[in-house]
């Protein structure tokens, strides 16, 4: 039973690496300790993020490499609406 929980729980953290390019857990941690977020909350925080996904594809480069990282980024702006803001609704 416990191995199942460990494979389990290990396959989560693989999927959130893929996600995410971090854990949600990693990224709570990063979401909180902004500026952005304590000051301007978190709506501000994923218009931020979003433009830098923007840039990256307007500057970046046409790579694999800038796709997938602007794709975790929009996951991760995501994340924040559902966890952070859509709660409230």
């Amino acid at each position: 039973m416990q191995m199942a929980k460990a494979v389990q729980f290990d396959a989560q953290l693989r999927r959130e690496l893929k996600m995410y390019g971090c854990t949600a857990a990693e990224l709570r941690e990063s979401v909180e300790d902004s500026i952005t977020f304590k000051c301007a909350g978190p709506a501000m925080l994923v218009a931020s993020i979003m433009s830098d996904a923007q840039e990256m594809l307007a500057f970046g480069g046409d790579s694999d490499e800038t796709r997938e990282q602007v794709r975790q980024m929009l996951n991760q702006a995501k994340w924040i609406l559902s966890t952070y803001v859509m709660k409230g609704e």
